[in-house]
C-alpha cells in the first residue's frame, strides 16, 4: 500500500469555508465524487455514520474519517487542509486543521486496516505535518504525501 495509489491528486485540497465537522464532512464528500466518481451524498452519510460510533479526530490537529462504501474495488482517500482549524471533538480536544478521508469498499479488511496504518503512521510525523501546514497548494500538499519521505514516515 501506497500514497500514490491511495491518493489522487484531484483529491487533495485546501478548504477555506469548513466552519464545522459536518460542513467538513460535506466538502470530503464532495471531494469524493469530484476525484472518484461516489455520490456525496452516499460518503457523507457514511462518514456521519461512521464518525456517530465515535470520533476520528487522532490528536494533534489531525482527523481520519473513513468509511465503507459499496461500488468501490480499492481503497482511496481524500485530504484537506483546512485554513482555519475547527472543533473535531478529537481525543485531545484540540481543533481540527488535516484531515485525510479514508474510503473502503465494504468487504475490504486487511487493505483498509493497511491503509489507515500508512495515514495513520505518516501523519504522527511532525515534519510531515509541519510541511504540510506550511504548503496550502493542493498540488504541493500532493507531493509531499506522495513523496519518498511519506513512505519512508510509513
Amino acid at each position: 500500500m501506497d500514497f500514490n495509489k491511495l491518493l489522487k491528486p484531484e483529491a487533495v485540497k485546501v478548504l477555506t469555508a469548513s466552519s464545522s465537522k459536518k460542513r467538513l464532512m460535506h466538502d470530503l464528500g464532495d471531494l469524493a465524487e469530484h476525484a472518484y466518481g461516489m455520490k456525496s451524498g452516499d460518503v457523507l452519510d457514511a462518514l456521519l455514520e461512521r464518525e456517530a460510533l465515535g470520533p476520528t479526530g487522532v490528536g494533534h490537529g489531525i482527523a481520519l474519517p473513513h468509511a465503507r462504501l459499496g461500488g468501490l474495488t480499492s481503497v482511496v482517500g481524500a485530504f484537506v487542509l483546512l485554513d482555519k482549524p475547527i472543533d473535531f471533538n478529537a481525543v485531545d480536544r484540540q481543533p481540527v486543521d488535516i484531515a485525510f478521508a479514508l474510503f473502503a469498499p465494504e468487504d475490504a479488511g486487511v487493505e483498509h486496516l493497511k491503509a489507515l496504518a500508512l495515514v495513520s503512521r505518516t501523519l504522527r510525523d511532525p515534519g510531515i505535518c509541519t510541511k504540510l501546514r506550511a504548503n496550502p497548494n493542493a498540488a504541493t500538499l500532493h507531493t509531499i504525501l506522495t513523496s519518498g519521505e511519506a513512505e519512508q514516515a510509513a
